[in-house]
């Protein structure tokens, strides 16, 4: 017959085995408004994005896989909570194409973090406003000038 003290070390071990695989199979959590910082710009000229998940997959209907991509471009079947690469892991120069490099726009958009982010942002953007036939500034519009997502500093 096993004691109490054992029976309780048993019970506290299996509870204490659980709770850490469970942290680590947890994924990533992402709150669903946050400020698009990214630590590895030395300055900054504009305020930062916020960003909504929600907004974007429950108003919009986006898919996690129509943003985040894999190295060649394919959309990631991706659900909450599954590991998310930051886009600065692969799109890692932090500063604009200089003006004179002469790469195709999917060669800078590859390289360049800013060139990537704007990329998505504002394609998408612009093909959902074509889609639903907004112009100007309706406000039913998705944005597209740096202002309307870049906040004044």
């Amino acid at each position: 017959m096993m004691s109490k003290k054992l029976v309780c070390f048993m019970f506290s071990l299996v509870f204490a085995v659980v709770f850490a695989a469970t942290g680590i199979y947890a994924g990533t959590e992402v709150a669903d408004v946050f400020k698009m910082e990214t630590k590895e710009y030395a300055t900054r000229t504009k305020g930062l994005v916020e960003f909504t998940h929600k907004k974007h997959v429950e108003d919009y209907g986006i898919k996690c896989g129509d943003c985040h991509h894999d190295d060649k471009g394919k959309a990631l079947d991706l659900k909450a909570g599954d590991n998310v690469q930051r886009c600065v892991e692969c799109h890692k120069e932090t500063e604009k194409a200089p003006k004179g490099e002469k790469l195709k726009k999917n060669e800078k958009i590859a390289k360049y973090h800013k060139e990537a982010l704007h990329a998505n942002c504002i394609d998408c953007h612009k093909d959902f406003n074509k889609e639903k036939g907004y112009k100007g500034k309706d406000p039913k519009a998705a944005p597209q000038s740096c202002a309307s997502c870049h906040p004044k500093k």
